[in-house]
C-alpha cells in the first residue's frame, strides 16, 4: 500500500444492475441504493457529475468519476463508449483526473479492454465475492475463481489499478472458507479491497432461501469478527481496505428492503473498534489491573473513539472483566493513530505491515 497516495474524491454514478446478465442470489440493487432500475441517459449522467463537482468538491486533490452498481463492461459497447465519453469530457476539461468502474471478472477480455483503451480509465474493480467455486455456483455468480485470476492478470498487464470486492456470510460459505478466499485475493496483490457483509434483501433469491430456512445470515457480531480477520489479513500485506460494510441509504437504514443480516451504517467503525478492543484486553491482562491499581492507557486523540468502541462497548468489556476504574485513558498526540500504550507497553493492534 502506498500510504502517501492521497485518497481521491469520488464522483459516483450509480447504474443499478446495468449490464448484469442474471440475478445473483444476494442481489437487489434497488433495495441497496434506493434508486430505480431506470437506465440513466448520457445526459442524465453528465448532469449528475456536473452537480456533484459543483457541490461536492470542497477540497483540493485528485477527482475520479466512478460508475458503480452494475456490471459496467456487460453493457452494450455503444453505451459503454457513450458513458466513458461523458466522463472523459470532464477529465479533458481538467475537472477530473480519471475514471473508474466496477465490473464482473468474466467481462474482462481483449475486446472489452481494447474498447476502453482510448479513455482515461485508471481504476477497475472486480466484483469477486468469493474464490470458492461451489459458493460462486450456489450464489448464481456465473463465473469461477479462475476467471478472477485471469481478469486480475489482464488488468495488471494493461496497467490499471486493481480493486477487488468480496463478501462475508454468503450462502454455502463458512468462515473458514471465507478466510481461504481472503488469502486467495491477497495473493492477487490488488491495490485495494472492499469487504461487504451479506444481508437478506427483499426481492432476492436469498430472501426466499431465508424464509424457507435454508439460509441463515451471520449475526452482526459474527460478521464484525470475520471482517476483522480479513482486514488484518489484507492490511498486514500492505493492501488497503477502502470500505467495510454497505453504503448507508434511507431504505437500508429504515429497514424497508432489509429482511435480515448484519447491516450497520457504521460497520467499518465496529470492525476497527473490535481490533482496538481486543488489543486493549490483551494489554490489560498483562498489566494486571486491580492488583496494580488503574492501568494507564495512552492513545492518539483521533483513535479514542475506536478504543472506547461504539457506545463505549470496549469500555464495558473491560468493566465486565476487571470492574470500574480498571483503566485510565489518556490522549497522547505523540503516538501513531494505529498504536496504543497499555501500562507502559506499546501495542500495535494492526500488527506490522509487509
Amino acid at each position: 500500500m502506498n500510504a502517501s497516495r492521497p485518497r481521491p474524491l469520488v464522483a459516483p454514478v450509480f447504474l443499478p444492475q446495468s449490464g448484469c446478465p442474471h440475478g445473483c442470489a444476494f442481489c437487489n440493487q434497488t433495495a441497496i441504493t434506493g434508486r430505480s432500475l431506470r437506465r440513466p441517459s448520457a445526459r442524465d449522467v453528465r448532469r449528475e457529475i456536473q452537480q456533484f463537482l459543483v457541490f461536492g468538491h470542497r477540497r483540493r486533490g485528485p477527482v475520479q468519476i466512478a460508475f458503480y452498481g452494475g456490471n459496467f463492461l456487460g453493457q452494450d459497447p455503444a453505451r459503454i463508449v457513450s458513458l466513458l465519453q461523458v466522463a472523459a469530457d470532464f477529465v479533458d476539461a481538467g475537472r477530473a483526473d480519471g475514471i473508474r468502474f466496477s465490473t464482473r471478472p468474466d467481462t474482462i477480455d481483449t475486446r472489452s479492454l481494447d474498447l476502453i483503451t482510448p479513455f482515461p480509465v485508471t481504476v477497475i474493480e472486480l466484483g469477486v465475492q468469493s474464490m470458492n467455486n461451489e459458493v460462486l455456483r450456489r450464489n448464481r455468480r456465473g463465473h469461477d475463481a479462475e476467471a478472477v485470476r485471469r481478469a486480475a492478470a489482464a488488468l495488471r498487464d494493461r496497467g490499471y489499478r486493481l480493486g477487488l470486492q468480496m463478501m462475508v456470510g454468503l450462502a454455502g460459505e463458512n468462515p473458514e472458507a471465507t478466510l481461504v478466499s481472503g488469502h486467495a485475493l491477497a495473493a492477487l496483490a490488488p491495490d485495494f479491497v472492499r469487504i461487504y457483509p451479506t444481508v437478506v434483501l427483499r426481492g432476492s433469491l436469498l430472501a426466499r432461501w431465508y424464509r424457507e430456512g435454508s439460509y441463515r445470515p451471520l449475526s452482526l457480531e459474527e460478521a464484525v469478527g470475520l471482517a476483522k480477520k480479513l482486514y488484518l489479513l489484507f492490511d498486514r500485506r500492505g493492501i488497503r481496505v477502502v470500505r467495510m460494510g454497505l453504503q448507508s441509504s434511507p431504505s437500508l437504514d429504515a429497514g424497508t428492503n432489509l429482511l435480515a443480516g448484519p447491516y450497520h451504517p457504521a460497520f467499518g467503525h465496529l470492525v476497527h473498534s473490535r481490533i482496538f478492543g481486543d488489543a486493549l484486553l490483551e494489554g490489560l491482562a498483562a498489566a494486571r489491573p486491580g492488583a496494580m491499581g488503574a492501568v494507564e492507557v495512552r492513545v492518539h486523540p483521533a483513535a479514542i473513539p475506536r478504543l472506547r468502541g461504539m457506545h463505549n462497548d470496549n469500555v464495558r468489556r473491560v468493566e465486565a472483566r476487571y470492574g470500574r476504574g480498571a483503566m485510565r485513558i489518556i490522549a497522547d498526540a505523540g503516538l501513531d493513530r494505529r498504536d496504543l500504550v497499555v501500562g507502559g507497553r506499546v501495542l500495535r493492534p494492526y500488527g506490522d505491515q509487509a
